[in-house]
């Protein structure tokens, strides 16, 4: 019979609270400096471990070929690295938008590596996981060690950053989805950013430097940039679509959120250093 493990799993989103662009490598992908912290706000996915080995997905986007599919893809690429013939069944509610810069589907993968790394007895450690998700997408290692972090590299090496406030973010989705690779191929996008420090950071340096780029190319990103700069000082999140703002508390992030013109969309949550995702699996050890 199969096996219901448990309730949701969280896919937490991510905020890019500051993001530049330092080289490029040989191999085409950009070196960047960037901060990364989560939100208390995601997708949630649920686990069913049928006695078959087949791996199947219910959810997720319509139009996405399963194995096109991160979550799919994680699932895959981590029995296929732990020679498991174990077979999940997997739902995923979405409700983080595509090309919004928020990270989901990098976090749909590192949750579903998490989850099943544990589920299916596997004992994989954080290193060994933190490299199979790096073959999924560059932002996958930092949902898997799910500490606000300092990231260099392409994203992947990690430092983290304990300082960090926990604010109330107003998070605005203009309605277009953006894409990443289009964003890095602009010949405008500037890839030689002088270097910064985590304390040059701490102090109030840094920005987003692919702001320019998507906003000319989506002038819906621009616009939202601009409307909520009249409420508190805005920037984009990765290279788009969404837009954020942080707030004392939830009460004046929410009452911005009520103002937020149609067809746009926005969501209020809390900033995390510690993934929800980590406090899952810690449920689940318990």
């Amino acid at each position: 019979m199969p096996r219901d493990c448990g309730g949701p799993w969280p896919a937490p989103a991510k905020l890019n609270l500051f993001l530049h662009i330092t080289g490029r490598r040989a191999d085409g992908y950009h070196e960047l400096q960037t901060v990364f912290q989560f939100l208390d706000y995601g997708d949630s996915l649920w686990f069913e471990t049928p006695a078959g080995g087949a791996v199947s997905l219910q959810g997720g986007l319509p139009d996405l070929p399963p194995e096109r599919n991160l979550v799919v893809r994680a699932a895959l690429s981590l029995a296929s690295r732990a020679g498991c013939t174990k077979g999940v069944r997997i739902r995923i509610d979405k409700r983080l938008p595509v090309g919004a810069g928020l990270g989901g589907g990098s976090s749909n993968a590192a949750t579903t590596l998490v989850a099943l790394n544990s589920l299916w007895g596997l004992a994989l450690g954080s290193d060994e996981l933190a490299a199979l998700g790096l073959e999924l997408g560059a932002d996958v290692p930092v949902f898997l060690r799910g500490s606000a972090a300092w990231a260099e590299g392409v994203g992947e090496r990690l430092t983290p950053i304990e300082a960090l406030e926990e604010p109330w973010y107003l998070v605005l989705h203009p309605a277009v989805s953006v894409s990443t690779a289009e964003i890095f191929s602009d010949p405008q996008l500037t890839r030689n950013a002088p270097r910064i420090t985590i304390r040059d950071f701490l102090s109030g340096a840094g920005g987003n430097q692919l702001e320019a780029v998507v906003a000319r190319r989506y002038p819906q990103v621009g616009k939202a940039l601009e409307w909520l700069s009249h409420y508190r000082p805005a920037q984009m999140t990765g290279s788009g679509a969404c837009v954020f703002a942080r707030f004392a508390d939830r009460q004046a992030a929410e009452a911005v959120k009520r103002r937020v013109p149609a067809p746009w969309t926005g969501f209020v949550a809390r900033g995390c250093n510690r993934s929800p995702l980590l406090d899952r699996l810690g449920a689940l050890r318990g």
